[in-house]
Parts: structure tokens; C-alpha cells; sequence
């Protein structure tokens, strides 16, 4: 009886211990900020505000205006047009809420393009992380196939993933075409659509960028001109990151994006890249414009030029900031 309790408190733990690695939790943005001039940003004269925040143990830095963001940008070496060109990748800067003050940059090129810059990172955060895990699961399906013994970690793992992602649990085929990444040239080119740029209501007072659905009264903010017996609201989050996350689990696991994921699971079948523009055509089913929504995600990723970053990376995490001069 003593053993049988013994490994039960073992399994537990080890269950625990592997939920806990499971969930997705990116370290935060930790550079500093210097007074940025906000004269080049287009915004009023002021200080860019910053400060610390801490959350548990730890303590970060909050970057609270534009101009703060785009001077860390600066300090990073972080350019917009050298990342699309192929000559540099993204620094790992993950911001936990877009500035405040984002519309508020009068030129409207600057604005877009301290909004992609701000959300890329967080993107490719959350597709490094999944990839991770695709990376993990196929290593344990080859193992699989070629009669390998598969330790009780993997198959714990394995179990967790499959109810995490809605799938049975003897259907690894079926949870490798869900655990796979969003292509960033669609991702930022629907939370650009979804948040208004990162200016909404529902961006600004719950980091939502993807117009997420939710029936719970405390996890959601209301929409002012919901029609008359709707009793939806938008859902809200902690961090930027937890709003990305939450959309690529939605496209990877809802039952209106299976034609998504199909098409996903082709062009990986024939080694083609993933491909934002075209992918974006099965997801007539997110939006109720239906077909006029995608094709403004269309037009998002082509009049913006977002379609080399679906080949970017984030820089190497030894990777620093150039001195400055």
C-alpha cells in the first residue's frame, strides 16, 4: 500500500512537473531605455516614460510610450527594413503591452512600422516555442517507428500535448499537423487588422490584438455596440504574448480552422514554405466579412511587404546590441 502511494506521489509530481514546462512562459524585454526623443516620433513633447514592474520574484522593465520603445529599438539595432531585407534578425525583445500612446505618432508609416516591430518579436517568441515542441514530438514518433523504447517522461509529455491540443491520444498524425506555427506575415497582418493597429479599446485595456470571443464575464471586456441580446465579449489578457499564444492555439485547434491546418500540413508534405497570403484564404470563418476579410488580410501582408518575414528568426540569445558610437 506504502509503494502504491509512493508512485502515485511520483507520477503526480512528475505530471506537475511537466504541465508546469508544458505552459508557455517568455522571459521579458530586459533592456533598457534612455530619454528617447519624441520630436522624431511625431508625438508631443515629454519624457518617455519608464519604470519596473515586478511580477513574483523578478522585476522588468516596462517601456510605457512609443518613443521608449522605438529608442530600445534603436539600441538593439532593430530595423524594420534590414529584418524584410534578410540582412539581420529580431532581437528578442518581448514587450508585455504595447505602448499607450501608439496612435499618437502622426505619420502613419512610423506607426506601422513601430507596431510590426513591437509585435514580431512576440510572433516569433511563440513559433520558437512551438517548434520546440513540434521538434520534440517528431523525434518521439521516430523513435516510435523504428521500435525504440520511449521513456515514461515522452509518454507523459506526449498524453499532456494531446489534451492540450484536442486530439486522441494515440493520434500523434493527427497532433503533428496542430502543433505547428502561424506564418508571422499573417499574424501580424491580423492583429494589425484585429486591434486597429494596436490602438483599440480592447488592445490598449486588454492586450487583445486578435478580436478573441469569450462568454465569461470575468475574462473579457465588453463591447459598447454589441447588438441587442449578444452575450459575448472580447477577451482579454495579462501580456501581449498571452494574446499571441491564445490565437495561434485557436487557428491550431478549432474546429473553423481544420481547412487552415490542411492546407498547413500540404505544404509541409511538399516541402514548400508556409506561405501567410495564401494561408490567410482559409480563414474566411474568422471574421463574419467572410471572404472581404480575407481579403484585407491579403492586401495587409502585400501593400506592407509582410511576406519575407514568414523566413525571419530572433537572434541568438547571446546576441547584444551593437556599442553605440
Amino acid at each position: 500500500m506504502r509503494l502504491e502511494h509512493a508512485l502515485l506521489g511520483l507520477l503526480a509530481g512528475l505530471t506537475l512537473t511537466l504541465l508546469t514546462s508544458v505552459l508557455i512562459s517568455p522571459p521579458p524585454g530586459d533592456t533598457a531605455a534612455p530619454r528617447a526623443s519624441l520630436a522624431d516620433l511625431g508625438l508631443p513633447d515629454g519624457s518617455a516614460a519608464r519604470g519596473r514592474e515586478t511580477v513574483g520574484s523578478s522585476s522588468r522593465l516596462v517601456l510605457s510610450t512609443a518613443a521608449a520603445v522605438a529608442e530600445s529599438f534603436q539600441r538593439l539595432d532593430y530595423d524594420l527594413e534590414s529584418v524584410l531585407a534578410g540582412r539581420d534578425g529580431v532581437p528578442r525583445l518581448f514587450l508585455s503591452a504595447l505602448p499607450r500612446d501608439l496612435g499618437a505618432i502622426r505619420e502613419i508609416g512610423r506607426r506601422k512600422a513601430l507596431f510590426f516591430q513591437a509585435m514580431l518579436p512576440l510572433v516569433l517568441r511563440v513559433n520558437e516555442q512551438i517548434l520546440a515542441d513540434r521538434r520534440r514530438l517528431w523525434q518521439i514518433r521516430h523513435r516510435l517507428r523504428v521500435g525504440e523504447r520511449v521513456s515514461a517522461v515522452d509518454r507523459l509529455w506526449l498524453t499532456v500535448m494531446a489534451d492540450r491540443y484536442g486530439v486522441r491520444r494515440d493520434d500523434l498524425g493527427a497532433l503533428a499537423v496542430r502543433v505547428d506555427i502561424i506564418p508571422p506575415s499573417l499574424a501580424l497582418a491580423q492583429a494589425a487588422e484585429e486591434s486597429g493597429w494596436g490602438t483599440s479599446r480592447f488592445a490598449r485595456e486588454g492586450n487583445a490584438m486578435f478580436g478573441e470571443w469569450t462568454f465569461s464575464r470575468k475574462a473579457g471586456l465588453k463591447p459598447r455596440n454589441r447588438d441587442r441580446g449578444a452575450n459575448h465579449r472580447v477577451r482579454a489578457f495579462d501580456t501581449v504574448t498571452d494574446s499571441v499564444r491564445a490565437y495561434a492555439h485557436n487557428l491550431n485547434t478549432h474546429r473553423a480552422y481544420r481547412e487552415f491546418r490542411a492546407q498547413r500540413a500540404a505544404l509541409r508534405r511538399q516541402g514548400r514554405p508556409l506561405n501567410g497570403a495564401a494561408l490567410a484564404g482559409t480563414l474566411h470563418r474568422y471574421s463574419q466579412r467572410g471572404e472581404d476579410y480575407v481579403a484585407g488580410i491579403r492586401a495587409l501582408i502585400s501593400v506592407n511587404n509582410l511576406s519575407p518575414l514568414d523566413g525571419v528568426r530572433l537572434r541568438p540569445a547571446e546576441s547584444r546590441p551593437k556599442p553605440a558610437a
